[in-house]
């Protein structure tokens, strides 16, 4: 959580069944978790995804990855792979364009890591 503060400017994010975190709860290998995030959101001026943090707070560098959107972007949605040092929980943090700040979590079960 303290990386998921940070990278938010000092926000606490909330948890919200508005963010749909997609991933294995068990993945023989570390190196390349499949994962999609999804926003409901409308994706206009009112009401949009600002950015989307994933992290890992068990690995060596908590911070994965960061999106940058805007309205005319869509949708909110990522899907990639991620590294995993071990089983541990991901987060994914949004900042909303109202300054709000959402968050989902899941744990993943690593056999082998993919971090060192």
């Amino acid at each position: 959580m303290a990386a998921a503060i940070a990278l938010t400017g000092g926000r606490r994010p909330e948890t919200s069944d508005r963010i749909r975190l997609t991933l294995p709860r068990a993945f023989e290998r570390g190196d390349a978790v499949p994962l999609m995030v999804e926003v409901k959101t409308a994706m206009t001026d009112a009401d949009y995804v600002k950015r989307l943090h994933l992290l890992a707070e068990a690995n060596p560098l908590p911070e994965i990855a960061s999106f940058h959107f805007t309205p005319r972007s869509g949708r909110g949605r990522v899907v990639t792979r991620i590294r995993l040092a071990k089983t541990q929980n991901v987060m994914a943090v949004a900042e909303m364009g109202d300054g709000a700040v959402l968050m989902a979590q899941a744990p993943v079960e690593v056999e082998t890591g993919g971090c060192k």
